[in-house]
């Protein structure tokens, strides 16, 4: 089922961070992965389901266990889920019993896949490309992610502090005149490419170099494993272009986070 290959990368881009710093636990529960970079910005201190839900009983179960291993670490976290693992009856209950044990719906983004992109419907603009390796890179990708993701810078640079993240990690700051605007980065896992932190700075949006810089992340990507196939996770601002690269909608990822600890 294609779902699975956009779970099953979410869920590895999240354990590939969390294996990268020293405070990162990933750990496997019933029915629920664990992957926590242990980091003030919640969104990195996941809980994943790892297998179908039935019943609404069932999913209380899964909401009750990631949130005993993060309250007894004094962790804010977030649930990603695959409502394609959600039996229908129990997907359309899922809002309110999430809300019921204080997860709060974030966001909805629509699981995207394509086989193979399809080529570009006009000319990329030049973008010089540079892989993240050092601390100038990582900070301008965290200063990129920060703006465009609109939380503090603090947060990025926390999650991304230990540069052994980047080992599988693959991520790209592109330039235009020396002055970086671009960013994407991509994980392999659920025998796909996953990419992520597709991110364009304001003043710099609807020139292409978003999709300058994806493709250019997805090529390196064939060229060290082989594999075409890609997933994204999309916003609504980048789903046209993704549709117009051959994307489809194959899932849907429903965001929970808890509250924010005084």
């Amino acid at each position: 089922m294609t779902f699975e290959s956009v779970a099953d990368n979410l869920r590895e881009s999240f354990r590939v961070v969390a294996a990268g710093r020293g405070k990162g636990e990933i750990r496997e529960l019933r029915g629920v992965s664990i992957a926590s970079a242990g980091v003030k910005f919640q969104m990195f201190n996941a809980a994943f389901l790892s297998s179908p839900v039935s019943t609404e009983a069932e999913l209380t179960q899964r909401i009750l266990l990631p949130a005993l291993h993060f309250d007894s670490r004094e962790l804010d976290w977030a649930y990603w889920v695959c409502e394609d693992m959600l039996e229908p009856r129990t997907r359309r209950a899922s809002r309110r019993i999430f809300e019921r044990h204080g997860l709060r719906h974030s966001v909805d983004l629509p699981g995207m896949l394509a086989e193979r992109v399809a080529p570009p419907a006009k000319p990329l603009p030049d973008l010089a490309i540079r892989k993240v390796h050092d601390a100038v890179t990582r900070d301008d990708f965290c200063a990129i992610a920060a703006v465009c993701f609109h939380v503090p810078i603090q947060w990025f640079l926390e999650v991304f502090d230990n540069l052994a993240v980047w080992d599988r990690f693959d991520a790209y700051v592109g330039y235009r005149d020396g002055e970086p605007v671009s960013t994407t980065a991509v994980v392999m896992g659920g025998h796909a490419v996953g990419v992520y932190n597709v991110a364009t700075v304001p003043q710099h949006q609807r020139h292409g170099y978003g999709e300058a810089i994806m493709r250019h992340a997805l090529a390196q990507a064939y060229d060290a494993h082989g594999i075409e196939r890609s997933i994204l996770q999309s916003t609504p601002a980048g789903a046209r272009l993704y549709q117009r690269m051959g994307y489809r909608t194959v899932a849907k990822i429903a965001v929970y986070a808890s509250s924010q600890r005084v």
